[in-house]
């Protein structure tokens, strides 16, 4: 889903494929609570220090700051006047848009159709990367790993609930006078005990049975010995170190008494180093646009 797959031509030699699938990139958002979080506050930090013009609005630009988030990069559509000026920028889903094999952008939309653009109609802000320079791609990917492990094992303790929070066990008889219609009921008895209201206890007679006649032998004790919350902390750091996120404005909740310290100090300094270096990249906007509708930030 998030596996790099670097950049190649699609099928009919039309469009060059991202080098990771937008779709799973977007579905992973909805993984993990911290992942589909942050990119969102990120996106939230930026709009903070955004003065929005009459060329590119609050909205327009929260949209592509979050694909940037999401997506390591972000497209803009140049709307000109009848002079030619750019006077207006509308933002287009980067889950949607594919670089041409011979130039230009195209938006792929429903029923196999795609909606074309010229290389100068596009405004294409990408975080790049190292093997590639025709797709922007995100930095977090390298805690891909640690986000899937993070994901499975939330379903899997899920699961184990459901299945009446218990890993099994073997229901072992030796006893001859057993009969089969006892065997069956017994059957559907455990076949009932999963699931909602599982927690049932079980009379069996068996006269002139032995003492072992009857033994559960449990498969596993999940309850004991499985590594949950250990699992659950190490790769919520990994997330969170992917994003080069401070766990103070992820929501982490401190260990200890003293907390992780002067919370306005850490936003002050993750705005410097993270957020403010993303604002420049989308500046060159203003390259292109009118004088009078150029966007700004407000940097030190």
């Amino acid at each position: 889903m998030g596996e790099y797959l670097g950049v190649f031509a699609s099928d009919d030699g039309r469009l060059y494929t991202p080098p990771v699938s937008r779709t799973g990139l977007a579905k992973l958002l909805r993984a993990n609570p911290h992942h589909g979080t942050i990119p969102r506050f990120k996106r939230n930090l930026l709009l903070r220090d955004f003065r929005p013009s009459s060329g590119c609005s609050a909205h327009t630009m929260g949209r592509a700051a979050l694909d940037f988030m999401v997506f390591g990069e972000a497209y803009l559509q140049r709307l000109r006047n009848v002079i030619g000026q750019v006077v207006e920028l509308k933002h287009l889903p980067a889950i949607n848009m594919r670089r041409k094999v011979d130039g230009g952008f195209a938006m792929l939309l429903p029923k196999g159709q795609a909606l074309h653009f010229a290389e100068d109609e596009v405004e294409h802000i990408m975080e790049y990367d190292v093997e590639q320079d025709i797709y922007g791609v995100p930095d977090y990917l390298g805690g891909m790993h640690s986000l899937l492990l993070n994901e499975s094992a939330t379903l899997f303790r899920r699961r184990y609930y459901n299945n009446g929070a218990h890993a099994g066990y073997v229901f072992y008889t030796n006893d001859p006078d057993l009969s089969e219609e006892d065997e069956e009921a017994l059957k559907a008895q455990i076949s009932a005990s999963k699931g909602v209201g599982n927690f049932r206890s079980m009379f069996v007679n068996i006269p002139g049975g032995s003492e072992k006649a009857i033994q559960i032998i449990p498969v596993g004790d999940i309850a004991t010995k499985d590594e949950f919350e250990r699992v659950k902390n190490i790769t919520r750091a990994d997330v969170i170190a992917a994003w080069r996120m401070n766990p103070a404005l992820a929501g982490i909740m401190p260990e200890n008494a003293g907390g992780f310290g002067d919370i306005e100090k850490i936003d002050r300094v993750y705005t410097n180093n993270e957020i403010r270096p993303i604002c420049q990249l989308f500046l060159q906007v203003n390259a292109t646009l009118r004088g009078d509708r150029q966007i700004a930030f407000d940097l030190p």
